[in-house]
């Protein structure tokens, strides 16, 4: 059976990030996979403390994650998984910490400094994996794409994780409702009736198209497993 990881970056449950995930898990599951949910901030973790214990020549350790923390173990059936997913809100034109710290614990024990001899860059990946980026965020489309550059900014993030883990691709949902009662913040920029009309047309395709993602990727996996 695929293993799919489902991993939550974003502090705010019940909200775009979460229900995002919970279509790509949904989608997942119909898929075939067994499925695990991970929620970042419910555990303090820090990134990765450049100890090298990965990358250590003749070390039983080489290509895992020497720090023994939360997130050890998360990291070692992350290693079994075939998929993974990651969700993030996107704060100040990147995802959070939390992401960040995931990513670099993730990825950097599977990568390494060497070439083989046909010069191809080394990876210590148990196996090539099928994964997946959810980003939400509060600005509208045509501002991502356009002056804020994200499809660049976080474009880095998706071309990183493919190379390490094998395939990376992502969903985006933009202009997201933020609040339950806008009155009670201090937020005039937005309009609360455009915010609610957006909710109620875009996001239930947003919700699909994480749904789609999910079942693509195990269906996809399912196919390399096999």
């Amino acid at each position: 059976m695929v293993k799919a990881m489902i991993v939550d970056a974003g502090p705010r449950r019940g909200w775009n990030t979460e229900q995002l995930l919970d279509a790509a898990a949904e989608g997942a599951a119909a898929a075939g996979a067994e499925v695990e949910r991970v929620r970042l901030y419910d555990e303090p973790f820090l990134g990765c403390r450049s100890c090298f214990a990965c990358k250590a020549k003749n070390s039983r350790s080489i290509g895992v994650c020497a720090v023994r923390d939360w997130l050890r173990p998360v990291l070692e059936r992350a290693a079994e998984a075939d998929v993974i997913i990651i969700g993030s809100p996107i704060y100040y034109s990147q995802p959070t910490g939390v992401f960040r710290a995931f990513m670099e614990r993730l990825c950097f024990p599977w990568d390494s400094y060497s070439k083989d001899e046909s010069g191809t860059r080394i990876r210590y990946i148990p196996k090539d994996k099928r994964c997946g980026l959810v980003w939400t965020m509060n600005c509208p489309k045509q501002f991502a794409f356009g002056g804020a550059n994200y499809d660049a900014l976080l474009g880095i993030s998706e071309r990183e994780i493919g190379r390490v883990l094998g395939h990376c691709e992502s969903v985006w949902s933009c202009d997201t409702y933020q609040f339950r009662d806008y009155d009670r913040y201090e937020a005039n920029m937005f309009d609360e009736e455009h915010k609610a009309q957006h909710r109620d047309e875009q996001f239930p395709v947003d919700l699909a198209d994480a749904r789609a993602m999910g079942e693509r990727l195990v269906l996809a996996a399912a196919k390399e497993v096999a």
